[in-house]
């Protein structure tokens, strides 16, 4: 006589404890399905531009030179302004040997009232020199005298709080003034050659 087996249905908990064991032993990651995907169920490399809605990332989310220049629209970037140096070369007497253009000398020793013994050189740029770079160096053009290298240049702008430029028509914003002497502490020092220019 031949017995039956008789199977029993197995519990629920039974099956999801045999679920979990067979998902363990495969070594295979199920997410649970929250709505969302994390980093953890995206593989490296396998996202593509096409998978973001345009404007959703932020600079933050990009690895520090992530983005190449294909990457950015140029009409977001706002306009680089230009800058540009003119220059002049004022030789020992105080007149302009060369310049890029645009300047005139206002007044110097001797000229227009000042008296010659002040030496200071007064430059107009023809333009306001408002929120401009201003510079000056010692030019090597020096005939006589010290080194050729030696010597002290000081520029600023007329009409500043700090800068009353006396000469008739020198003191307004388009006119600098230069001092360029041996040593310009002792108004009695050789002048000397230099460079000004004005960055804009």
């Amino acid at each position: 006589m031949k017995k039956r087996i008789r199977f029993s249905t197995p519990s629920p908990a039974l099956v999801i404890a045999c679920i979990a064991l067979f998902v363990a032993m495969g070594g295979v990651s199920y997410g649970v399905a929250t709505g969302s995907i994390d980093s953890r169920e995206i593989q490296d490399g396998s996202i593509r531009n096409k998978d973001f809605k345009n404007g959703t990332l932020r600079g933050q989310e990009a690895k520090r030179d992530g983005f190449g220049g294909g990457a950015i629209k140029e009409t977001t970037l706002g306009k680089i302004p230009a800058s540009s140096t003119r220059w002049a070369l004022v030789d020992q007497a105080g007149n302009i040997a060369e310049q890029s253009g645009g300047f005139t000398v206002a007044s110097k020793p001797g000229t227009n009232g000042q008296p010659p013994t002040n030496p200071n050189i007064y430059i107009s740029a023809g333009s306001s020199l408002v929120n401009k770079g201003l510079g000056g160096t010692t030019a090597i053009r020096n005939q006589g005298g010290p080194a050729a290298f030696d010597g002290d240049v000081s520029v600023g702008r007329c009409n500043t709080a700090a800068i009353n430029c006396v000469p008739a028509n020198t003191n307004n914003d388009n006119t600098l003034v230069v001092r360029s002497l041996d040593d310009n502490g002792d108004v009695a020092s050789a002048p000397r050659s230099f460079y000004v220019e004005v960055t804009e």
